[in-house]
């Protein structure tokens, strides 16, 4: 079955799914973010078979995500999140805080997030770049980016 290339799209989203979008990506990234570096502590954790996880650190690495350390002799790797990967951790964080209020139930969210700054748990949310207020999908108007097609 042939993957459609999103990576064409002239659209921003459809770029990063392009990088993420498969369901193991995000997790993969999720891990090593907090200290799982090695193929088979991924692997355990994941339950994901040895072939699809050896696929998506393949792609993830040539998309400059994740990139590959030696960490013995023989030809063994830990995997490190890039300046790019954990920009894209930001986006799963702002995931996170979604899955908590819509998804968490009575239980409660998984984990909590404590703010290095200030000490305090805390949850993620999006700002504005220049005044600092909060910025949502209701709070911006969509318009044709210097990137965008014409007739957009």
């Amino acid at each position: 079955m042939q993957r459609t290339n999103f990576g064409e799209m002239v659209c921003s989203i459809a770029r990063t799914l392009d990088v993420i979008g498969e369901p193991w990506s995000p997790l993969i990234l999720r891990d090593v973010w907090v200290g799982m570096r090695r193929f088979d502590e991924l692997q355990a954790d994941l339950k994901i078979s040895r072939k699809v996880l050896t696929e998506r650190l393949g792609h993830l690495v040539d998309h400059g995500v994740l990139e590959r350390r030696p960490y013995d002799n023989r030809p063994r790797y830990e995997y490190h999140l890039t300046e790019k990967g954990a920009e894209l951790v930001d986006l799963l964080m702002v995931m996170k805080g979604w899955g908590d209020k819509w998804l968490a139930g009575a239980a409660g969210p998984p984990v909590l997030y404590r703010h290095h700054a200030c000490g305090e748990i805390a949850d993620v949310d999006l700002h504005c770049t220049h005044c600092d207020k909060p910025m949502h999908a209701a709070d911006v108007d969509i318009l044709p980016g210097p990137g965008a097609r014409a007739g957009y």
